[in-house]
């Protein structure tokens, strides 16, 4: 997205950051009612761009905005406004001083984070201080926003994830824009929702920038780092759908480099997905799509898994009548499967033999 703006789009959204300046103001008059009026201002910028604002905005006459991203996601008002305040920098000053203010209120790092991101990196900071405490704010309000994805199995914060892969992870000079704790907060952070955002791709351009960790010689390279963190991740996911999408995507693993014990330790996590009951009570296909992740990374070892596996099952007889049914619905369906291609094969060499 361009950061060059018509003197229209300009002014309406200068207006837009005058009443979030108001709002903030309001939350920051009202301590009993601050919570909820940063929830839905955080609500608001986190919105769809309207047919209105479109209007306004993405101006056909002099094209400087596109309707959609390149990834083909609508703009909602945070990536406009996060341009805005690239664009014209003493406009977004007094919503900052409003936002320290408010800095305890649980919704003020996701506004701050959503509104500034790219001021942070295109934006020269000469404070030192002032550096450190934004770039705390914007690593917990990124994990904030993403968290909201994940919990309602969305993208809507998928622009923002790209901008801090491709546009700050892959490039030194911007990263070194924040501190080096952060720094590190922000790979730990991609590593957990890089398959969530289907950004798997870049796994292995991610690898390569990954920061230097002071316990490295304990946690192991950025390969172990990464598989750590999604093991971490696995372990806290609760949105089905979302588990899924994990796991379907965490088979690019294969041929990773990483030590025996983050090996063990992903082995052990896909392990606690096959098995019903607790402590994680996954569902049939959460168990189906673990076994197939478990056996495709590490095929040795995959039968015997599968018959201790079995032998647990046995412990456990109220999931018998469900195992059974399974089992039977399963053979029925690859039997009819078998019979309906049968027919179909015998019918297209039937027509085939027939003379013209």
């Amino acid at each position: 997205m361009s950061t060059v703006l018509t003197p229209r789009a300009a002014a309406y959204l200068g207006a837009v950051a005058l009443q979030i300046e108001k709002k903030l103001q309001r939350a920051l008059a009202s301590a009993s009612q601050s919570r909820n009026l940063l929830q839905e201002l955080f609500a608001d910028i986190a919105l769809e761009v309207d047919d209105r604002a479109k209007d306004i905005i993405f101006d056909e006459g002099d094209v400087v905005y596109d309707a959609e991203d390149r990834n083909g996601c609508a703009y909602c008002f945070y990536d406009v406004l996060a341009d805005y305040f690239v664009c014209v920098p003493r406009s977004g000053d007094s919503i900052i001083d409003l936002i320290v203010q408010l800095w305890s209120q649980s919704f003020a790092s996701n506004i701050f984070c959503l509104l500034f991101y790219k001021r942070m990196f295109e934006v020269r900071f000469d404070n030192l201080d002032v550096v450190l405490r934004y770039s705390s704010a914007l690593v917990q309000g990124a994990k904030n926003v993403f968290w909201t994805d994940v919990q309602t199995n969305a993208r809507r914060f998928s622009s923002l994830f790209i901008y801090l892969v491709e546009e700050v992870a892959f490039r030194p000079e911007r990263l070194k824009k924040i501190s080096p704790q952060a720094q590190r907060d922000i790979f730990l952070l991609l590593s957990r929702f890089l398959f969530f955002y289907d950004t798997d791709d870049r796994l292995a351009i991610l690898l390569k920038h990954f920061p230097d960790f002071p316990n490295a010689f304990l946690i192991g390279g950025p390969p172990d780092i990464f598989v750590s963190e999604l093991a971490d991740q696995l372990q806290e996911l609760k949105v089905e759908p979302v588990l899924l999408h994990y796991l379907s995507h965490i088979k690019v693993l294969q041929g990773l480099e990483i030590r025996v014990a983050t090996s063990t330790r992903l082995k052990t996590c896909l392990y606690s997905f096959t098995s019903p009951g607790g402590p994680m009570y996954p569902t049939r296909d959460v168990r189906h799509a673990a076994w197939d992740a478990l056996d495709f990374l590490f095929p040795i070892g995959r039968y015997p898994r599968h018959i201790i596996s079995f032998f647990f099952r046995l412990l456990y007889p109220w999931y018998w009548p469900s195992s059974c049914w399974n089992f039977v619905r399963s053979c029925v369906r690859a039997i009819l499967y078998s019979v309906l291609l049968l027919l179909f094969s015998t019918w297209e060499r039937l027509t085939k033999s027939k003379p013209s």
